[in-house]
């Protein structure tokens, strides 16, 4: 645990899932902190993704930028408008992304699918939620996406999104009672052989849905008993012409969450 560049482990044996299910996160890691003996700052590579036994769920097509790039990869197999609709309606598209034993943490390599040819990272502000459904922080998230999958047809989405390697997370939780302010700026870079082959950014102002109302669509007639991660959406998209290849360095900065690093596998 860290405040104000000071680390600390906590004496409690807390863990991840203990916080998920808390009354009240904050406090009880504020409490944590207070009892807890100082300790070196650790590697950052050496980091595993904050995760226990929680959910990563996701939600699509919340900033426009989204929107157009699913329109276009979807055209031919007649389901453009499918992504136009869903954007300006009441219901959010939430989806289930990730298990944790399929998210991978700081430095670790995250997976393109072997049958796809068109493979994205989406990088998102991604929301700790409790098991009563309040958001008490949040992370960096990598959404890796199989854009020609999902293309071919809407319902390949699950194939497209879901699969080994096919989330990270880190490199820390940000625990606080305070939503991500509008000007969040959300950045990301993708590096081959040393050289950046993409970059972009775009701010959680961008996202057009409430991130409390995700929230509450995501628990409607639905539980988490260890609580969930909630992707928010991507407002940067590579151009048509991208694909990952191996040994890509992916890096997204959402500060004050820091840098996700991950490589391709």
């Amino acid at each position: 645990m860290e405040q104000d560049g000071v680390f600390r482990r906590p004496a409690t044996g807390m863990d991840f899932d203990e916080m998920f299910t808390a009354t009240d996160p904050v406090r009880r890691v504020e409490q944590a902190f207070a009892d807890a003996a100082s300790t070196p700052a650790p590697d950052e590579f050496g980091l595993l993704a904050p995760i226990q036994s929680q959910e990563v769920w996701a939600a699509g097509v919340t900033y426009l930028r989204s929107k157009s790039a699913r329109m276009e990869e979807a055209r031919d197999a007649g389901g453009g408008d499918f992504y136009d609709r869903v954007y300006d309606a009441e219901r959010p598209e939430l989806f289930f992304k990730a298990t944790p034993q399929r998210v991978v943490g700081p430095g670790a390599e995250v997976r393109v699918r072997g049958d796809s040819k068109w493979n994205v990272p989406e990088p998102e502000l991604t929301l700790a939620i409790s098991s009563a459904g309040r958001i008490f922080g949040y992370s960096i998230g990598n959404d890796m996406s199989s854009r020609d999958i999902e293309g071919q047809n809407p319902l390949y989405l699950p194939q497209a999104k879901t699969y080994a390697g096919s989330a990270a997370l880190g490199p820390c939780l940000v625990v606080t009672d305070e939503l991500p302010g509008r000007d969040m700026a959300i950045r990301i870079a993708i590096l081959r052989n040393g050289r950046t082959v993409f970059s972009g950014s775009t701010d959680v102002g961008q996202i057009k849905r409430p991130l409390p109302s995700l929230v509450e669509y995501l628990f409607r007639d639905n539980s988490f008993p260890h609580g969930a991660w909630l992707m928010t959406g991507t407002g940067i998209v590579p151009p048509d012409s991208f694909t990952l290849a191996r040994r890509d360095e992916i890096q997204i900065t959402i500060e004050p969450v820091g840098m996700l690093r991950n490589i391709v596998a």
